[in-house]
């Protein structure tokens, strides 16, 4: 179901900035800050302010329409949840974003459920550390 029908079951009305915020989601082939949905929205419809693009995406959110992700760059990134579960390693150095595959989390997942008896929702992680290139050259100083 698309995110329009999904608004538009749930009572929600589709605005022109609705619309424009779900557009730039959807037309972006990276995780998108508010701020850069913002300006997109702001060049077409000039009246629209940035709280509308925040009321929108915590909306969408709150649909599981997208995922927000922290990269630690200070604010947080959108992505469309029907785009895919997938998880990044953030290097804390470097900056560099390494896409890393669900399976690998798997045994995290089971653990966490057997050992501790929680059942972690692990659909779209960030986790920040250090890249091989920045680690080596940490290593040779």
């Amino acid at each position: 179901m698309s995110c329009h029908e999904t608004l538009q079951e749930n009572g929600h009305r589709l605005t022109p900035q609705r619309m424009l915020v779900i557009e730039a989601l959807h037309n972006s082939d990276k995780h998108i800050s508010a701020e850069e949905i913002y300006r997109q929205l702001h060049n077409r419809y000039p009246y629209a302010n940035i709280s509308t693009v925040y009321r929108t995406l915590e909306l969408l959110k709150k649909l599981d329409l997208v995922t927000e992700t922290n990269f630690g760059e200070g604010h947080v990134r959108y992505h469309v949840a029907d785009k895919g579960h997938h998880h990044h390693l953030v290097c804390h150095s470097c900056g560099k974003i390494i896409d890393l595959e669900e399976a690998a989390l798997y045994p995290l997942k089971d653990t966490l459920c057997q050992k501790y008896g929680f059942d972690a929702d692990l659909r779209h992680l960030a986790i920040s550390g250090e890249c091989s290139g920045c680690h080596k050259k940490r290593g040779q100083t």
